[in-house]
C-alpha cells in the first residue's frame, strides 16, 4: 500500500512537470505569434504616421485656408498634395499650451462634441507612436509632436490614424489564441498523464527488480550464515573435542564461507554492471588459442569425474574483446556444464564463424533445462533445481553475469535444448 502511494505521488509530480512544460512552451509560442501578428497589422499605420510626421518636420505642407481660392484645388493642412490623395483614416488635432483643442472646425464640430470634448492631452508620449481609445469605441494610433514656433498658438500637433479594422482582427485573433490555449491545456493534461505513466514504467520495473534482488540476496545470504552459525555453536558446546572429531562441521562451515565469498563477488560484479562502473577494455585475442588454454585444466577435471570433454575449434578469427571478461564467460559456461552432468556424460566446446560473427557453443549431455524454464535461466538467483544447486555450490548469479558480459561485447547468448538430452549455450560475438 505504501509503495503504491509513493508511485502515485511521483506520477503526479511528473504529470505536473510535463503540464507546466507544455503550458510554458505554448504560452511563449502564443506570445511570439500574437506579437508578430500585432506588429504586422500596425506596420502600415505606423509607416503612414511616420510619413506625416516627416512632412510636418520638413515643413512640406501648406497652411490650411478655410476659404481656398475658387481656382485652387482643395488641399490638406498638412500636405501639399490634393486632399483626395490624403489618407482618410488620418485626423490632425492641434492643442494649445492649456491642453485645449483649437482646430475644432477642421475636425468637425459634431465629431468634437460627441467624441473629443473630454479627450485629454498626454504630453508624456511626445515623439512616440502610442495606442489610444476614444469613448471606448474607436481605436487610434497617434504620434504627438511639440511645436517649436513660440509665435504659433499651436503647442502640440497630434497625428491620429484609425485602426478599428486592425484592432478587430487582433481581438479575434486573441480570442482564437485563448480558445486554442484552452483546448491545448486540456490535451496537455491527457498527454501529461500518459507521459507520466510511461515515465513511471521503468521506475516501477527498477523498484520491483531491486526489491526482488534484495529479497533474494537476503535469503541466499541467510542460509549459509545460519549453517555456519549452527556449526560454530556445536563446536562451542564441546570445546575439549579434537579437531579431527569435528572435521565435518569445520569443512561444511568452510564450504559455506567459500560460497558466501563467491556470492559476494558475483553480487559486486552485477552491482557494478547495473551502475555502469565496470568498463570493458578490448584487446586482440586469437580465439582458438585462447579457448584451448582456458579449457585445458577443465579437461583434466572432467576426466577425473569420468566425463568426456571434447573441443572442436574451427575459428581462426582474431577478435577484439576484454580478455578477463571473456575468460570469466567461458569459465561460467564450462563450470555450469560440469555441475549439471554426471559420470559418462560429455561436455563439448565448439568455435566457428557464422554471419561474419564468432560463435562459441558450450554443450553438454547432462540433465538439461525444462523448456518452460528457459526464459528464466538468465534471471538473477534463478535456479531450476535449488537443492541440487546448493549441493554443487551454485548461487544463481553466474548466467546473469554471463549475459551481461556478452551484452557488453554487443553480442547475444541463448539456450538451446539438445535433441537427445542436455543443453547448448550459443554465444555470438562481433569480430
Amino acid at each position: 500500500m505504501g509503495k503504491q502511494k509513493v508511485f502515485r505521488k511521483q506520477q503526479l509530480k511528473f504529470m505536473i512537470y510535463n503540464l507546466l512544460a507544455f503550458t510554458v512552451i505554448f504560452t511563449i509560442f502564443g506570445i511570439i505569434i500574437f506579437t508578430q501578428v500585432q506588429n504586422t497589422l500596425f506596420r502600415e499605420a505606423d509607416n503612414e504616421l511616420t510619413r506625416f510626421k516627416e512632412m510636418i518636420t520638413d515643413n512640406s505642407f501648406m497652411e490650411f485656408d478655410a476659404s481656398p481660392p475658387n481656382n485652387a484645388p482643395e488641399r490638406n493642412r498638412l500636405d501639399d498634395r490634393p486632399i483626395d490623395h490624403a489618407n482618410p483614416r488620418i485626423m490632425i488635432i492641434d492643442w494649445n499650451a492649456n491642453g485645449e483643442i483649437i482646430n475644432k472646425n477642421e475636425i468637425g464640430t459634431l465629431f468634437y462634441e460627441n467624441y473629443l470634448q473630454d479627450y485629454p492631452l498626454n504630453t508624456t508620449t511626445v515623439g512616440t507612436i502610442t495606442n489610444t481609445t476614444i469613448n471606448d469605441e474607436y481605436y487610434f494610433r497617434y504620434i504627438l509632436l511639440k511645436e517649436t514656433d513660440e509665435t504659433n498658438d499651436v503647442a502640440y500637433t497630434q497625428i491620429m490614424i484609425n485602426v478599428d479594422a486592425e484592432q478587430t482582427i487582433l481581438t479575434n485573433f486573441g480570442q482564437l489564441i485563448f480558445v486554442c490555449s484552452t483546448v491545448f491545456i486540456l490535451l496537455s493534461i491527457t498527454a501529461s498523464y500518459m507521459l507520466s505513466k510511461k515515465m513511471m514504467d521503468p521506475i516501477i520495473r527498477s523498484w520491483n527488480k531491486q526489491t526482488e534482488f534484495v529479497e533474494n540476496a537476503s535469503h541466499e545470504l541467510r542460509t549459509p550464515l545460519t549453517i555456519i552459525q549452527n556449526k560454530l555453536e556445536l563446536l562451542l558446546r564441546t570445546p575439549q573435542e579434537k579437531i579431527a572429531n569435528k572435521f565435518e562441521n569445520i569443512a561444511l562451515s568452510l564450504s559455506e564461507t567459500r560460497r558466501l565469498s563467491k556470492m559476494t563477488s558475483d553480487l559486486l560484479t552485477l552491482t557494478r554492471a547495473d551502475s555502469a562502473e565496470t568498463t570493458i577494455v578490448k584487446d586482440e585475442i586469437q580465439i582458438d588459442i585462447f579457448v584451448e588454454k582456458i579449457c585445458n585444466p577443465y579437461m583434466e577435471i572432467a576426466a577425473s569425474q569420468g566425463k568426456q570433454f571434447w573441443l572442436n575449434l574451427n575459428s581462426k578469427l582474431t577478435i577484439y574483446a576484454d580478455e578477463s571478461r571473456l575468460h570469466q564467460l567461458l569459465v561460467i559456461l564450462i563450470d555450469n556444464a560440469l555441475k549439471y552432468t554426471t559420470e559418462k556424460d560429455s561436455i563439448g566446446l565448439k568455435t566457428y564463424e557464422q554471419d561474419n560473427k564468432l560463435v562459441i557453443e558450450v554443450s553438454d549431455t547432462g540433465i538439461g533445462i525444462k523448456e518452460d524454464n528457459i526464459k528464466h535461466i538468465f534471471d538473477r538467483f534463478y535456479r531450476e533445481d535449488k537443492a541440487r544447486s546448493r549441493d554443487t555450490g551454485g548461487t544463481g548469479l553466474g548466467l546473469s553475469i554471463a549475459q551481461w558480459i556478452v551484452e557488453k561485447h554487443n553480442g547475444t547468448i541463448k539456450v538451446i535444448p539438445n535433441e537427445s538430452k542436455g543443453t547448448t549455450f550459443k554465444v555470438k560475438l562481433p569480430k
